[in-house]
C-alpha cells in the first residue's frame, strides 16, 4: 500500500526542485488576468462539497468552464445548481468530463483556476497537473493523502508560481484573526498544553457494506483512480470515502484542519518535535480507529514555550459502533457518545459553561482560552477573567466579508498570497497527516519528526507511512 522507495526518489526530486527556484528567479509566472476579466475555472468534484461550497454567488461572478466527476449523476446535479444561481447561463460553453486527466490534456490554455472537492486521494494529482500548466489551484481540506504529497505539491506551487488556497475556509473568518491577537498580546501568558476535540467518527459503522453493482452513471475505475482496487458499495463516492485509509484520512482529515487551524496559527506552530497516538480503539481493517487521542509535542518557537496539542475524535468508551449512536456522515447523534477530553467536563463542572461539541481549550500561564470549531466563540474561563484582560488590537489584516473564495480569485490576479495558501497550510496539512501516520504506526511509538530530512527519526519502519503507492496511470 505505502512505497519507501517512492518516498526516497521524492526526497531526492524535492532537493533537486528546491535548489532551482533561485535559479528559476522564483520562478516562471503565470499570465495575470484583468480585474474586469472573469477567471476560467473548472470544477473537479461534483460531490455535495463541490456543489454546495464551490458554487456560491462568488465563484458564479468568474465564469465556470468546465464540471468533472466519474458519477454523470453528479454533474447533472451541478448544472441545475449552475441554473439555479445563473438562469440565463449558456451551458453549451460549459464542458464536461469524466477524467480531469482528459481536462487537462484538452483544455489546460483556457483554464485560469481550478476548484477540487474530489475524495481526498484526488487531491494530489489535479493540483500538480494545475500547477504544471500554470494553473492556479483552489483545493479542499486536507489538502492531500499524505505527507509526501502535501511537501510536493508545496514545492511545486512555488517553483510555478501559482495562486494557492486551501479550503479551510474558517481561516478568513474573525474568530482566527481575534484568538491570535489576544493570544500574541499576552492575554492568557505562554500556553503549554491545548486539547481539541471533534463530533465525528469518520470510520466504518458496523460491518462493512455488501459489495454491488456499479451504476451505470458512474466510472469505478476512474473514481479509484491511484488508489487500490475496492469493489463498489453504494455511498463510497460521495461521503464514506473518509472512513478508509486508501481513500480518506478519517475524523482527523475530515475536521482536523478546521479545528487545529486555529491553534496551528495563533501558537505559531510549524513542525512537531514528535506526535503519538496515546489511545485508539481500532475500527475494521483497513478503515481508519473509531476512537482516538494523539498528542504532539512543539519545541519553543518565536518566543513561545514549547507546548502540547491533543486531539480527541472517535465514540465514546465501549459504546457499541451502531446507528443508534452515531449519524449517516458520522456525526454523534448526542455529545455525551463523544470521545472528548476529560478536562472539559472538570472545567464545565468547575466554571459553569458548556464547551459545545466541538473546539479547543488553550491553557496558558495567566487563564484559560476557550473557543468554537473556527476560533469564533472565544470565552475565558472563568468567565470573569474576561474583566481584568485589555482588548487586544486588531493587527491582521481582514478578508472582506470572510469570503474565502473571494481571497483566493484576489491572489489569482495578482494581488496579496491567499490567506490560506500552501505556504501556510502545507505545515498545517503536515501536522494533520502525520497524526494519520501516528495512527498506522500504533500505539505506545512516540514518533520523532525531523522536518527537513522528512522522516521519523527514531522509527524508520514508519516512514513508508509518509508516501504511497499509485496504480499505473494516475501516478504524481
Amino acid at each position: 500500500m505505502f512505497s519507501s522507495l517512492n518516498r526516497r526518489k521524492f526526497l531526492q526530486l524535492t532537493a533537486a526542485e528546491v535548489g532551482s527556484i533561485s535559479a528559476l528567479s522564483c520562478c516562471a509566472q503565470t499570465t495575470v488576468p484583468s480585474v474586469s476579466d472573469k477567471l476560467r475555472i473548472a470544477i473537479i468534484g461534483c460531490g455535495p462539497r463541490g456543489v454546495d461550497h464551490l458554487l456560491p454567488p462568488a465563484v458564479m461572478h468568474e465564469k465556470v468552464v468546465a464540471l468533472v466527476d466519474p458519477d454523470s449523476r453528479r454533474i447533472e446535479v451541478a448544472r441545475q445548481k449552475i441554473k439555479q444561481l445563473a438562469p440565463n447561463t449558456d451551458f453549451s460553453r460549459i464542458r464536461t468530463f469524466c477524467d480531469y486527466r482528459k481536462l487537462f490534456d484538452e483544455m489546460a490554455s483556457e483554464l485560469d483556476a481550478v476548484m477540487i472537492a474530489a475524495p481526498n486521494h484526488h487531491h494530489a494529482l489535479p493540483t500538480l497537473l494545475a500547477i504544471r500548466n500554470k494553473i492556479h489551484v483552489y483545493v479542499e481540506k486536507p489538502m492531500a493523502l499524505t505527507v509526501q504529497e502535501a511537501r510536493l505539491m508545496g514545492t511545486e506551487a512555488k517553483k510555478y508560481g501559482v495562486a494557492t488556497q486551501v479550503g479551510i475556509h474558517g481561516h478568513s473568518n474573525e474568530g482566527g484573526r481575534r484568538l491570535c491577537e489576544y493570544i500574541w498580546a499576552g492575554a492568557i501568558g505562554q500556553v503549554r498544553e491545548v486539547y481539541s476535540w471533534s463530533d465525528r467518527m469518520n470510520s466504518v459503522v458496523g460491518q462493512r457494506q455488501p459489495n454491488c453493482s456499479v451504476p451505470e452513471e458512474l466510472n469505478w475505475d476512474v473514481w479509484l483512480g491511484g488508489a487500490p482496487y475496492r469493489d463498489y458499495h453504494p455511498g463510497l463516492h460521495l461521503h464514506d470515502w473518509h472512513d478508509w485509509i486508501d481513500f480518506g484520512n478519517g475524523s482527523i482529515g475530515n475536521m482536523g484542519n478546521h479545528i487545529l487551524d486555529p491553534i496551528f496559527w495563533s501558537l505559531k506552530l510549524n513542525a512537531p518535535s514528535s506526535v503519538e497516538m496515546v489511545d485508539f480503539r481500532p475500527g475494521i481493517p483497513g478503515t481508519w480507529p473509531v476512537k482516538t487521542h494523539l498528542l504532539w509535542k512543539f519545541p519553543e518557537r518565536e518566543g513561545m514555550a514549547p507546548v502540547d496539542i491533543h486531539w480527541f475524535d472517535g465514540i465514546a468508551g465501549d459504546l457499541p459502533v451502531t446507528r443508534e449512536y452515531v449519524g449517516g456522515i458520522g456525526i454523534f447523534k448526542k455529545r455525551e457518545y463523544q470521545n472528548l477530553p476529560p478536562i472539559i467536563a472538570e472545567l464545565e463542572a468547575k466554571h459553569g459553561v458548556n464547551l459545545g461539541r466541538l473546539g479547543s481549550v488553550l491553557i496558558g500561564d495567566k487563564g484559560i482560552l476557550t473557543i468554537g470549531p473556527f476560533g469564533e466563540n472565544a470565552r475565558f474561563v472563568p468567565l470573569s477573567l474576561a474583566e481584568s484582560i485589555p482588548v487586544a488590537p486588531k493587527t491582521i489584516p481582514r478578508i472582506p466579508g470572510n469570503q474565502h473564495q473571494v481571497d483566493f480569485f484576489r491572489s489569482c490576479r495578482g494581488g496579496v498570497p491567499a490567506c490560506a495558501s500552501f505556504d501556510y497550510s502545507v505545515p498545517l496539512s503536515e501536522m494533520v497527516l502525520l497524526g494519520n501516520t501516528a495512527m498506522l504506526a500504533g500505539t505506545g511509538r512516540r514518533l520523532d519528526w525531523d522536518a527537513e530530512k522528512l522522516e521519523c527519526t527514531n522509527h524508520p519502519d514508519v516512514n513508508c507511512f509518509l508516501a504511497k503507492q499509485y496504480r499505473k496511470g494516475w501516478e504524481i
